[in-house]
């Protein structure tokens, strides 16, 4: 196992160190380490039941309490969660200039904590609440206050974590949660992130086309690409005639486009990929 590593990194050194814009787009696989379960197996089958849906979620009441109380439960251990070595790699590849922007589907927001300044965060980030009536944007440890205050019964509740800070709450538990509104207008609150069935919002997707039409080269980690709104950028790179490298345990759904490709843990490969192109671990 380990000369399969070294090997890797051997291989990954050489693919980075001629370019000089490499842009590393993220998904949930750096995170697991960090303690956060990620959606896909290493076939990249979507495991757990269905997400939730954006317009599930504005449209109906019963499914905004089930996303509420699930997340009651389950934020508090996301938010309990630090970056791992896979983080604080790539926050010191980018200080050492060796990597550029970092484009990422995750929502935890560990990239910055480790360090990182260039981010897109594609999908959002979970730590973040608006309200889609007057546009108010809350920290989501202020409304995780009010949903306590308002579930004094459930607050207690034990449940295993799934990803995104949801939990495997029993439906039994939903019955007359409370779910508080927008403390400014009273209106509808919603995580700050792009829930399935939603777009990515404009402006974010093209700060995501301008910082890949910037880069020289593509360097994934962690993310099936299973996902059509992370998978295009690949996309668009192979169009452009721009190398892909991955690191990603099992499939992804650019495999036919990569000119590189490691299955060992980003949190292992990153560290010695950083110290074998002479960056200072941050």
């Amino acid at each position: 196992m380990e000369d399969h590593l070294f090997a890797d990194v051997d291989a990954l050194a050489a693919f980075i160190a001629p370019h000089r814009r490499v842009l590393v787009l993220s998904g949930a696989g750096i995170s697991t380490a960090s303690g956060i379960p990620d959606y896909r197996d290493a076939n990249g089958v979507r495991r757990g039941k269905a997400p939730m849906e954006g317009p599930a979620f504005r449209s109906s009441e019963a499914m905004r309490r089930r996303y509420w109380a699930r997340s009651m439960i389950g934020w508090p251990k996301l938010a309990g969660t630090t970056p791992n070595a896979g983080h604080r790699a790539l926050a010191a590849l980018e200080i050492a200039g060796k990597i550029s922007t970092i484009l990422t589907q995750n929502v935890d927001g560990l990239h910055q904590q480790a360090g990182s300044s260039d981010v897109i965060e594609l999908h959002g980030n979970i730590h973040r609440v608006v309200c889609l009536d007057c546009g108010a944007t809350h920290t989501r440890r202020s409304v995780q206050d009010l949903l306590e205050l308002a579930n004094p019964e459930l607050a207690a509740s034990d449940a295993a974590a799934l990803p995104d800070g949801d939990a495997d709450l029993e439906t039994a538990a939903l019955a007359g949660f409370h779910v508080p509104p927008c403390p400014v207008c009273g209106g509808m609150l919603q995580p700050d992130v792009v829930f399935f069935g939603d777009g990515v919002p404009r402006a974010r997707s093209e700060a995501a086309e301008r910082a890949v039409a910037a880069a020289d080269a593509v360097l994934v980690v962690g993310s099936s690409l299973v996902v059509f709104s992370g998978y295009r950028f690949c996309r668009m790179a192979a169009e452009a005639g721009k190398p892909i490298a991955a690191i990603n345990r099992g499939v992804t759904r650019a495999d036919p486009l990569l000119a590189i490709k490691s299955e060992e843990a980003a949190e292992l490969l990153l560290p010695l990929l950083a110290d074998r192109l002479g960056s200072a671990q941050a």
